[in-house]
């Protein structure tokens, strides 16, 4: 066809009429994509994937070849290192940052969630999309409902008996509580398989789970024998816990709580209900990215490598628009986490005193 022949272009339409603050985030997503930041990095997940692959077939080797020795411990928490940094690649699989295609993005998650984290990618989907639309947003965030810890003040209303003891030192506690942390989040995975009909590709998802769950533990037990084997198990989980819990609190733990009712644009919300932490390259590495945690919730499918980039743009972009953005060195923001749990467990916060909803209702 010549141009000639081309049909003719339909008339233009106008862009639909936008407020201040809906404009706010577009002006800054503009920002971003003109700086290149939302580009892949294939070639940058390739080598994170290959440094990954490598622990795991050392930490293997090492398993097998140390033989009856208590060394095998810290073997176990090379595992339990090993595992979650899988879990921060298939955190960023799962969030449509490593290949152009969709289905090999939820592919590669899924492999990496069920296989060598031993996560249910379809738990953890759903739950994670539920966190990013609405952060810590009471009762719509299952991330700040009641368990072990209450997030939510005035949830700790009743507690009595061993939980009440408990929930009154929670924040003193927070950190042991972690390291039970990791087969709570195994039991969810195996529940949810077992409950939940829905889930795309259950089948796959149950054999990869399966082999991960019950192969791991078997092939410890069978090389180490099963006094040093259970050892071997509890240390790898009780680092997997601790790891995981200690990366993901410090993102929105002790930020504002916004009742399910108030009216915030996307920006708003996901800036002021996230803290960024501090450190360098070490803290960058070892958080897997998160730690930009800012950038991540306003810019959710951008590569976790340019999130650092990202954030003097948003930094300044805030300031512009005179939005609270925080950051915090790593144990500053463990430190807020132990006071704001041990607040809420005595009872000493009003969930309604919040400035940011004053300002937003």
């Amino acid at each position: 066809m010549t141009t000639t022949d081309a049909p003719p272009r339909p008339a233009r339409q106008s862009r639909p009429a936008r407020n201040k603050q809906t404009n706010d985030y577009f002006d800054l997503a503009e920002r971003a994509t003109a700086a290149g930041l939302m580009e892949r990095r294939v070639g940058w997940y390739a080598g994170r994937t290959a440094a990954i692959a490598a622990g795991l077939a050392l930490a293997f080797w090492l398993l097998f070849t140390l033989g009856d020795t208590w060394w095998q411990l810290a073997v176990a928490v090379l595992f339990g290192v090993v595992f979650t940094q899988g879990a921060f690649l298939g955190h960023d699989a799962g969030h449509l940052q490593i290949f152009r295609s969709g289905r090999r993005n939820e592919w590669f998650a899924r492999i990496i969630a069920n296989l060598v984290v031993g996560l249910s990618h379809g738990w953890w989907a759903r739950k994670h999309n539920k966190h990013h639309a609405n952060p810590n947003v009471i009762g719509k965030d299952g991330d700040i409902d009641t368990g072990p810890l209450v997030f939510v003040p005035g949830e700790e209303v009743g507690r009595t008996g061993f939980m009440g003891w408990v929930t009154r030192r929670q924040g003193w506690l927070f950190f042991p509580i972690l390291t039970l942390f990791g087969p709570v989040l195994h039991a969810n995975a195996v529940q949810t398989l077992a409950t939940t009909p829905a889930i795309k590709h259950r089948a796959a998802e149950g054999w990869l789970l399966g082999i991960r769950l019950v192969g791991f533990p078997t092939l410890v037990v069978l090389t180490l024998g099963p006094a040093l084997g259970v050892a071997f198990m509890a240390v790898q989980l009780a680092v997997f816990g601790l790891y995981m819990g200690a990366t993901f609190a410090p993102n929105h733990k002790g930020m504002p709580l916004l009742p399910k009712d108030l009216k915030i644009d996307f920006l708003r919300r996901q800036v002021l209900t996230s803290r960024n932490i501090r450190g360098g390259w070490f803290v960058d590495v070892a958080m897997g990215g998160l730690n930009y945690q800012i950038e991540h919730h306003v810019f959710p499918r951008m590569p976790s490598v340019n999130l650092r980039h990202a954030r003097p743009l948003v930094q300044a972009f805030c300031a512009e628009r005179d939005i609270p953005y925080t950051e915090t060195g790593l144990f500053e923001s463990y430190g807020i986490i132990v006071s704001y749990l041990n607040r809420v467990g005595l009872g000493h916060a009003d969930p309604m005193d919040c400035p940011v909803a004053a300002q937003y209702r």
